[in-house]
Protein backbone atom coordinates (compact mmCIF):
# COMPACT_ATOMS: atom_id res chain seq x y z
CA UNK A 1 0.00 0.00 0.00
CA UNK A 2 1.78 3.05 -1.13
CA UNK A 3 0.36 6.79 1.39
CA UNK A 4 -0.69 9.71 -0.84
CA UNK A 5 -0.35 13.39 0.32
CA UNK A 6 -2.75 15.46 -1.55
CA UNK A 7 -2.33 19.32 -1.21
CA UNK A 8 -2.07 18.50 2.55
CA UNK A 9 -2.67 21.47 4.65
CA UNK A 10 -2.59 22.28 8.81
CA UNK A 11 -2.65 25.22 10.24
CA UNK A 12 -2.35 26.09 14.07
CA UNK A 13 -3.92 29.42 14.48
CA UNK A 14 -2.42 31.82 12.28
CA UNK A 15 0.49 29.75 11.71
CA UNK A 16 0.66 26.97 8.80
CA UNK A 17 2.54 23.90 9.76
CA UNK A 18 2.44 22.19 6.83
CA UNK A 19 0.34 23.89 3.26
CA UNK A 20 -0.21 22.42 -0.32
CA UNK A 21 2.18 19.42 0.26
CA UNK A 22 1.56 16.86 -1.98
CA UNK A 23 4.01 13.27 -2.73
CA UNK A 24 3.71 9.67 -2.58
CA UNK A 25 5.81 6.67 -0.97
CA UNK A 26 6.01 3.96 -3.01
CA UNK A 27 6.28 0.39 -1.28
CA UNK A 28 8.99 -2.02 -1.82
CA UNK A 29 11.72 1.17 -0.85
CA UNK A 30 12.88 2.70 2.43
CA UNK A 31 11.48 6.58 1.99
CA UNK A 32 13.53 8.90 4.01
CA UNK A 33 11.45 11.86 5.47
CA UNK A 34 13.76 15.07 5.80
CA UNK A 35 13.12 18.61 6.64
CA UNK A 36 14.67 21.46 9.50
CA UNK A 37 13.13 21.97 12.82
CA UNK A 38 9.70 23.15 12.79
CA UNK A 39 9.67 21.88 8.91
CA UNK A 40 6.58 20.09 9.72
CA UNK A 41 7.81 16.62 9.48
CA UNK A 42 5.43 15.51 12.80
CA UNK A 43 2.53 16.99 11.41
CA UNK A 44 2.52 15.81 8.48
CA UNK A 45 2.89 11.99 10.07
CA UNK A 46 0.29 12.38 12.37
CA UNK A 47 -2.25 13.85 9.78
CA UNK A 48 -1.36 10.60 7.65
CA UNK A 49 -2.24 8.36 10.68
CA UNK A 50 -5.05 10.64 11.89
CA UNK A 51 -3.80 11.94 15.27
CA UNK A 52 -4.10 15.85 13.55
CA UNK A 53 -6.88 16.77 10.79
CA UNK A 54 -5.88 18.28 7.87
CA UNK A 55 -7.37 21.90 7.56
CA UNK A 56 -7.52 21.36 4.15
CA UNK A 57 -6.39 18.09 1.40
CA UNK A 58 -5.68 14.61 2.56
CA UNK A 59 -3.44 11.94 3.45
CA UNK A 60 -4.08 8.04 2.36
CA UNK A 61 -3.03 4.93 3.28
CA UNK A 62 -3.92 2.33 -0.18
CA UNK A 63 -6.52 4.75 -0.94
CA UNK A 64 -8.32 5.54 2.22
CA UNK A 65 -7.95 7.34 5.37
CA UNK A 66 -6.00 6.11 7.90
CA UNK A 67 -9.81 6.14 10.03
CA UNK A 68 -11.36 4.53 7.14
CA UNK A 69 -9.16 0.97 7.66
CA UNK A 70 -10.45 -1.66 9.08
CA UNK A 71 -7.85 -2.60 11.28
CA UNK A 72 -5.15 -0.29 11.70
CA UNK A 73 -2.64 -1.71 13.59
CA UNK A 74 -2.47 -4.85 11.11
CA UNK A 75 -2.30 -2.82 8.09
CA UNK A 76 -0.39 0.19 9.36
CA UNK A 77 2.72 0.15 12.33
CA UNK A 78 3.43 3.77 13.65
CA UNK A 79 6.35 5.04 16.32
CA UNK A 80 5.58 8.31 16.62
CA UNK A 81 6.44 8.84 20.46
CA UNK A 82 9.58 6.28 21.88
CA UNK A 83 7.78 7.01 25.41
CA UNK A 84 3.72 6.62 24.45
CA UNK A 85 3.66 3.10 26.50
CA UNK A 86 2.28 3.75 30.50
CA UNK A 87 5.63 4.33 33.15
CA UNK A 88 4.36 1.72 35.42
CA UNK A 89 2.98 -1.08 33.19
CA UNK A 90 5.68 -3.61 31.95
CA UNK A 91 6.93 -4.29 28.26
CA UNK A 92 5.36 -7.86 27.83
CA UNK A 93 2.00 -6.38 29.75
CA UNK A 94 1.70 -3.36 27.13
CA UNK A 95 2.50 -5.39 24.13
CA UNK A 96 -0.62 -7.91 25.69
CA UNK A 97 -2.78 -5.54 25.88
CA UNK A 98 -2.28 -3.70 22.70
CA UNK A 99 -2.69 -7.54 21.03
CA UNK A 100 -5.86 -8.21 22.64
CA UNK A 101 -7.35 -4.89 21.52
CA UNK A 102 -6.59 -5.26 18.01
CA UNK A 103 -7.34 -9.17 17.76
CA UNK A 104 -3.59 -10.08 17.02
CA UNK A 105 -2.66 -13.65 18.44
CA UNK A 106 -1.05 -13.62 21.87
CA UNK A 107 2.05 -15.70 20.56
CA UNK A 108 3.01 -12.53 18.17
CA UNK A 109 3.88 -10.62 21.36
CA UNK A 110 6.68 -12.79 22.11
CA UNK A 111 7.86 -13.02 18.51
CA UNK A 112 8.16 -8.94 18.55
CA UNK A 113 9.88 -9.31 21.83
CA UNK A 114 12.80 -11.46 20.36
CA UNK A 115 12.70 -9.09 16.97
CA UNK A 116 12.93 -5.95 19.01
CA UNK A 117 15.29 -7.74 21.59
CA UNK A 118 13.48 -6.99 24.59
CA UNK A 119 13.73 -10.70 26.14
CA UNK A 120 15.80 -9.55 28.64
CA UNK A 121 13.72 -6.47 29.40
CA UNK A 122 10.40 -8.08 28.62
CA UNK A 123 8.97 -7.90 32.56
CA UNK A 124 10.64 -4.54 33.20
CA UNK A 125 8.10 -1.12 33.81
CA UNK A 126 8.48 0.99 30.85
CA UNK A 127 9.12 3.55 33.39
CA UNK A 128 12.75 2.56 34.12
CA UNK A 129 13.98 2.49 29.98
CA UNK A 130 16.10 4.19 28.55
CA UNK A 131 15.00 6.15 25.49
CA UNK A 132 16.89 3.52 23.61
CA UNK A 133 14.83 0.74 25.29
CA UNK A 134 11.75 3.05 25.08
CA UNK A 135 12.40 3.03 20.83
CA UNK A 136 12.93 -0.93 20.91
CA UNK A 137 9.43 -1.31 22.47
CA UNK A 138 7.60 1.45 20.03
CA UNK A 139 8.95 -0.95 17.17
CA UNK A 140 7.86 -4.32 18.63
CA UNK A 141 4.14 -2.09 19.15
CA UNK A 142 4.61 -1.13 15.51
CA UNK A 143 5.17 -4.22 14.29
CA UNK A 144 2.86 -6.25 16.49
CA UNK A 145 0.10 -6.59 13.46
CA UNK A 146 3.21 -7.39 11.04
CA UNK A 147 1.40 -4.26 9.07
CA UNK A 148 2.21 -3.88 5.27
CA UNK A 149 3.31 -0.29 6.22
CA UNK A 150 5.64 1.31 8.73
CA UNK A 151 5.83 4.92 9.79
CA UNK A 152 8.55 5.99 11.97
CA UNK A 153 9.42 9.12 13.31
CA UNK A 154 12.78 9.31 14.51
CA UNK A 155 13.36 5.57 15.18
CA UNK A 156 16.97 5.78 15.86
CA UNK A 157 17.17 8.63 18.11
CA UNK A 158 18.64 6.84 21.12
CA UNK A 159 20.05 3.54 20.14
CA UNK A 160 23.14 2.27 20.87
CA UNK A 161 25.29 1.36 17.74
CA UNK A 162 24.16 -2.06 17.68
CA UNK A 163 20.75 -1.03 17.91
CA UNK A 164 21.13 1.09 14.97
CA UNK A 165 22.40 -1.58 12.80
CA UNK A 166 19.93 -3.79 13.77
CA UNK A 167 17.16 -1.08 12.79
CA UNK A 168 18.90 -0.43 9.56
CA UNK A 169 19.05 -4.05 8.68
CA UNK A 170 15.46 -4.72 10.08
CA UNK A 171 14.08 -1.36 8.18
CA UNK A 172 16.16 -2.86 4.44
CA UNK A 173 14.31 -6.44 5.42
CA UNK A 174 10.70 -5.29 5.74
CA UNK A 175 11.34 -3.10 1.79
CA UNK A 176 12.80 -5.87 0.74
CA UNK A 177 9.69 -8.01 1.81
CA UNK A 178 7.48 -5.07 -0.19
CA UNK A 179 6.12 -3.27 2.65
CA UNK A 180 6.11 0.58 2.76
CA UNK A 181 8.56 2.37 4.96
CA UNK A 182 8.53 5.65 5.90
CA UNK A 183 10.66 7.28 8.20
CA UNK A 184 12.20 10.88 9.64
CA UNK A 185 15.61 11.31 11.12
CA UNK A 186 18.17 13.99 11.89
CA UNK A 187 20.76 11.25 11.09
CA UNK A 188 21.78 11.58 7.47
CA UNK A 189 24.87 9.40 7.44
CA UNK A 190 22.44 6.53 8.47
CA UNK A 191 19.59 7.38 6.85
CA UNK A 192 21.57 7.44 3.09
CA UNK A 193 23.27 3.60 4.12
CA UNK A 194 19.33 2.32 3.94
CA UNK A 195 16.95 4.82 1.64
CA UNK A 196 16.28 4.59 -1.28
CA UNK A 197 13.77 7.80 -2.07
CA UNK A 198 13.79 11.01 -0.04
CA UNK A 199 10.94 13.61 0.64
CA UNK A 200 12.65 16.39 1.44
CA UNK A 201 10.08 19.33 2.70
CA UNK A 202 10.81 22.97 4.43
CA UNK A 203 8.64 26.14 6.39
CA UNK A 204 5.90 23.14 5.25
CA UNK A 205 6.20 23.25 1.68
CA UNK A 206 7.71 20.47 -0.57
CA UNK A 207 11.39 21.24 -1.43
CA UNK A 208 12.51 17.58 -3.51
CA UNK A 209 10.91 14.12 -4.11
CA UNK A 210 13.41 12.35 -5.41
CA UNK A 211 15.43 9.09 -5.66
CA UNK A 212 18.72 9.51 -3.18
CA UNK A 213 20.87 9.00 -5.70
CA UNK A 214 19.37 12.00 -7.77
CA UNK A 215 20.04 13.66 -4.61
CA UNK A 216 23.49 13.30 -4.41
CA UNK A 217 24.54 13.03 -8.12
CA UNK A 218 26.56 15.89 -9.03
CA UNK A 219 28.97 17.28 -11.89
CA UNK A 220 31.39 14.46 -12.19
CA UNK A 221 34.86 14.75 -9.68
CA UNK A 222 37.21 13.03 -9.16
CA UNK A 223 39.94 12.35 -6.53
CA UNK A 224 43.68 11.83 -8.02
CA UNK A 225 46.95 10.80 -6.44
CA UNK A 226 50.17 10.79 -8.08
CA UNK A 227 53.85 11.46 -7.24
CA UNK A 228 53.74 13.53 -10.69
CA UNK A 229 50.43 16.02 -10.35
CA UNK A 230 52.14 19.24 -11.36
CA UNK A 231 52.70 17.66 -14.76
CA UNK A 232 48.91 16.05 -14.51
CA UNK A 233 47.32 19.30 -13.94
CA UNK A 234 48.90 20.19 -16.81
CA UNK A 235 47.93 17.29 -19.04
CA UNK A 236 43.96 17.95 -17.90
CA UNK A 237 43.38 21.59 -17.96
CA UNK A 238 40.83 23.03 -20.73
CA UNK A 239 37.65 25.02 -21.09
CA UNK A 240 35.36 23.35 -17.93
CA UNK A 241 37.89 22.10 -16.09
CA UNK A 242 38.66 23.02 -12.32
CA UNK A 243 41.30 21.20 -9.93
CA UNK A 244 41.46 22.15 -6.47
CA UNK A 245 44.77 20.89 -4.41
CA UNK A 246 44.00 18.58 -1.57
CA UNK A 247 47.99 18.23 -0.67
CA UNK A 248 51.48 17.88 -3.00
CA UNK A 249 50.24 14.75 -4.33
CA UNK A 250 46.58 15.35 -4.16
CA UNK A 251 44.05 17.04 -6.16
CA UNK A 252 40.05 16.89 -6.92
CA UNK A 253 39.29 17.47 -10.56
CA UNK A 254 36.28 18.31 -11.85
CA UNK A 255 34.84 18.44 -15.63
CA UNK A 256 36.89 15.36 -16.67
CA UNK A 257 35.82 12.17 -16.90
CA UNK A 258 37.12 9.20 -14.65
CA UNK A 259 37.95 7.21 -17.92
CA UNK A 260 39.96 10.23 -19.60
CA UNK A 261 41.88 11.05 -16.63
CA UNK A 262 43.08 7.45 -16.94
CA UNK A 263 43.69 7.25 -20.03
CA UNK A 264 45.76 10.81 -20.21
CA UNK A 265 47.90 9.74 -17.40
CA UNK A 266 48.55 6.70 -18.79
CA UNK A 267 49.82 8.11 -22.27
CA UNK A 268 51.90 9.68 -20.60
CA UNK A 269 53.69 7.36 -18.64
CA UNK A 270 52.06 9.04 -15.36
CA UNK A 271 51.76 6.38 -12.56
CA UNK A 272 47.93 7.27 -10.56
CA UNK A 273 48.19 6.17 -6.96
CA UNK A 274 44.50 6.72 -6.53
CA UNK A 275 41.75 7.72 -9.34
CA UNK A 276 38.24 7.56 -7.65
CA UNK A 277 34.89 9.80 -8.14
CA UNK A 278 33.68 11.84 -5.15
CA UNK A 279 30.41 11.88 -4.70
CA UNK A 280 28.39 14.53 -2.77
CA UNK A 281 26.82 12.83 0.80
CA UNK A 282 23.14 13.78 1.68
CA UNK A 283 23.90 15.54 4.14
CA UNK A 284 25.81 17.88 1.56
CA UNK A 285 22.63 17.95 -0.53
CA UNK A 286 20.50 18.13 2.32
CA UNK A 287 22.33 21.47 3.42
CA UNK A 288 21.95 23.00 -0.15
CA UNK A 289 17.75 22.18 -0.66
CA UNK A 290 17.17 23.42 3.15
CA UNK A 291 19.50 26.71 3.31
CA UNK A 292 16.71 28.97 2.98
CA UNK A 293 14.01 27.10 4.92
CA UNK A 294 15.47 26.77 8.26
CA UNK A 295 13.23 28.08 10.75
CA UNK A 296 15.45 27.81 13.93
CA UNK A 297 19.42 28.57 13.99
CA UNK A 298 21.77 28.12 16.48
CA UNK A 299 23.69 31.26 17.90
CA UNK A 300 27.24 31.65 17.61
CA UNK A 301 29.60 32.58 20.27
CA UNK A 302 29.36 36.26 19.83
CA UNK A 303 25.89 36.30 19.79
CA UNK A 304 24.96 36.20 16.56
CA UNK A 305 22.56 33.28 14.26
CA UNK A 306 24.69 30.59 12.68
Amino acid sequence: MSIAVRALSKRYGRKWAVRELTFEVQPGRVTGFLGPNGAGKSTTMRAIVGLDRPTSGEALIGGRRYAALPAPLQEVGTLLDAKAAHRSRRAVDHLRTVAATHGIRRRRVDEVIALAGLESAATRRAGTFSLGMSQRLGIAVALLGDPHTLILDEPVNGLDPEGVAWMRGLLSQLAAEGRTVFLSSHLLSELALVAEHVVVIGRGALIADAPLAALTAREERVRVRTERLPELMRLLSGPGVTTSSGGPDVAEVTGVPVDQIAQRAAAAGIVLLELAPVHRTLEEAYTELTGSAVEYRAGSADGSAS
